[in-house]
């Protein structure tokens, strides 16, 4: 077995041991290797598991790596799984959600002026979901905290990075379903909120 393979195959114990995203970073100081060629190793044994059509996947998110299983298979996980009612987030959760998306970092105070109404009891269940987190404090009068998404955001919609999010032209005047629910199906398009006035704004 060669040193890359010895590599690869490491990487896969510990990605199946950890479970959550692993950051490229640690598993670099593990193997006292470059950030860059540890994420080359992932990107490699991501591609042994396509090529041989394996039930499992690698996924990246912002230089974070993770099992999951692969999407051809999603009814046979659907059969054998119990059935379990979906957490769902509400219209009010999704906008702000999609503000901070688009507009990280930003205050509670910006995201009020967006919506037009007051967003603090959304904002803390986005914050226990683990879906935004604070970022830092703005430099303006009273130093207001910045909120941005998290990695578990990204996870949770597919993303490997932000630089995935449609630009807002391309967004800007979908609606949300009130029927909507919060599921490892979601999309960038169904998190989008109607930001067309808001963007208009910006342009003059």
């Amino acid at each position: 077995m060669s040193a890359n393979q010895k590599i690869k195959s490491a990487l896969e114990s510990l990605l199946f041991v950890w479970g959550d995203p692993l950051e490229a970073k640690v598993c670099a100081e593990l193997f006292n290797l470059s950030v860059q060629e540890i994420v080359d190793c992932f990107r490699d044994l991501m591609g042994d598991y396509e090529e041989r059509g394996s039930g499992i996947r690698i996924r990246e998110m912002d230089h974070r790596f993770q099992l999951c299983t692969n999407p051809e298979n999603d009814d046979y996980i659907q059969r054998l799984c119990t059935p379990v009612k979906e957490k769902r987030l509400t219209q009010a959760a999704l906008e702000v959600l999609a503000i901070i998306a688009y507009r990280q970092p930003v205050t509670k105070g910006e995201i009020d002026s967006i919506r037009g109404v007051r967003s603090d009891r959304v904002l803390e269940g986005l914050i226990r979901r683990e879906l935004v987190a604070e970022c830092g404090r703005s430099t303006a009068i009273g130093r207001p905290i910045l909120y941005g998404t998290t990695s578990g955001f990204l996870a949770q919609f597919g993303f490997e990075s932000l630089g995935d999010l449609p630009q807002i032209e391309d967004i800007g005047t979908l609606v949300l379903s009130d029927s909507y629910e919060f599921s490892d199906e979601l999309t960038a398009q169904q998190i989008s909120i109607s930001l067309e006035e808001d963007h208009k704004e910006e342009d003059e």
